[in-house]
């Protein structure tokens, strides 16, 4: 969060005696059931809405990290500029999330599922449908998830070597509602070289992670906090 988003929290929960701040990866690791207080190296990357989080951690303290502003909403956003580039037809931000949740890859397909889609021509400016496969989503969204796998790799290159190991044993997790993607666990573990897990609890680790948080002392400790 930027400073401003972190003030206007603050004001939102008056009457606090304390206010935490965890990291979304910090929360996004522990809901996904990893215990980060072992003296071993965790590595995780959550994938939201409007922004990735990659995190390594061990003994509950971030060692490295990085937050990009490419996730889901990211892919809505290239999915309605290459639908309206390639076919002159523009599609809303609900039909763009329709089509990523039911066809979007990460790596191209032998038979790509087909969709037929609606939206306004733009030169005509009345109602038109198209057919659309898998493998175009993936072209459309292509730029934003290998952002993700560099942003990845840069986490992993300022890894402390001593916890390298650990990861290389471990893996890595994934999670939030963009880990949903087909096929992104594969691409992810075949351009890092790391094997790479689905979180139990994709769409709620973050939120589950916080709960577990606020139940340990000893987290708490390492996490920033105001009293009000």
């Amino acid at each position: 969060v930027t400073s401003v988003e972190r003030k206007a929290l603050f004001d939102a929960v008056k009457g606090a005696k304390k206010i935490y701040i965890i990291e979304e990866g910090r929360a996004a690791i522990i809901g996904s059931g990893v215990n980060i207080s072992q003296p071993e190296g965790s590595m995780v990357i959550d994938i939201g809405g409007g922004s990735t989080d990659i995190a390594i951690l061990s003994l509950d303290e971030i060692i490295a990290s990085k937050s990009i502003r490419i996730a889901g909403n990211r892919f809505d956003e290239d999915i309605v500029r290459y639908v309206k580039r390639k076919y002159n037809l523009l599609i809303g931000d609900r039909t763009a999330e329709k089509i990523k949740k039911e066809m979007a890859t990460a790596l191209k397909v032998q038979s790509p599922e087909v969709m037929e889609i609606k939206g306004r021509d733009l030169e005509s400016g009345i109602p038109n449908t198209v057919e659309i496969n898998a493998n175009e989503i993936y072209e459309a969204i292509e730029d934003s998830l290998f952002q993700i796998v560099n942003s990845t790799k840069e986490v992993l290159e300022k890894c402390p070597p001593e916890l390298a190991a650990d990861i290389l044993d471990n893996g890595i997790v994934m999670t939030g509602g963009g880990s949903l993607i087909k096929n992104f666990i594969d691409m992810m573990e075949k351009e890092v070289g790391i094997k790479v897990f689905l979180s139990p609890n994709p769409l709620d680790s973050v939120v589950l992670g916080g709960g577990v948080a606020f139940d340990n002392k000893k987290l708490l400790r390492t996490l920033q906090m105001r009293e009000n």
